[in-house]
């Protein structure tokens, strides 16, 4: 990910299966889960992201 502070953006890669949160200026990537099945719940307070609940579940 290239990330240009000056210009405040960044590029990211469209063959990565993530998940982007941008807050304050500042990006967090969010890695798909490891099994490929789970869940991310994001939590908001105040108009930004406070949390990310990451929920997986493994298939049998």
């Amino acid at each position: 990910m290239n990330v240009n502070v000056e210009k405040m953006t960044a590029e990211i890669s469209l063959m990565d299966n993530s998940l982007y949160v941008v807050k304050d200026g500042k990006i967090t990537k969010i890695e798909a889960p490891q099994t490929g099945y789970g869940e991310y719940t994001a939590v908001w307070k105040d108009g930004k992201v406070l949390d990310v609940i990451k929920s997986e579940r493994v298939r049998i």
